[in-house]
């Protein structure tokens, strides 16, 4: 795995780059500038930035299907120590990640959206098969 993060080389991370990475402290380092944000959303197409994070909301056919996706996300938040906010509903998870220690938005943000999007796709793809 690379340690080198987009705010360090400048350029925006893909999404198989993103998913390769693992999030890290960040104690003194600054938030994203709105530009690398942008630049990185790409990424991260189904994410929006609102109220200074990013925001996605998932939707499920039931409130089974929405507790199985909290469930599985929480092993991944757990392993990345990097904690989103989550509002769960019957049949809507809305997950927001931002970071406190950089008052902001961070590399770590993005490689726990993708890594959320990841887990929402098998899921998904369980369903269907």
């Amino acid at each position: 795995m690379t340690s080198t993060h987009s705010s360090e080389s400048g350029n925006p991370l893909s999404r198989d780059q993103l998913l390769a990475q693992v999030s890290r402290a960040l104690e003194g380092s600054k938030a994203m500038t709105p530009e690398q944000i942008q630049a990185q959303l790409q990424a991260v197409p189904h994410w929006v930035v609102q109220g200074g994070a990013l925001q996605r909301t998932f939707g499920f056919k039931n409130y089974f299907e929405t507790i199985a996706f909290v469930n599985a996300i929480a092993w991944m938040i757990h392993a990345e120590d990097h904690h989103p906010e989550l509002k769960v509903t019957y049949n809507r998870c809305e997950v927001r990640w931002d970071t406190h220690s950089v008052r902001g938005i961070s590399l770590n943000d993005f490689i726990c959206a993708a890594k959320t999007d990841a887990l929402y796709e098998q899921g998904s793809a369980r369903q269907a098969g």
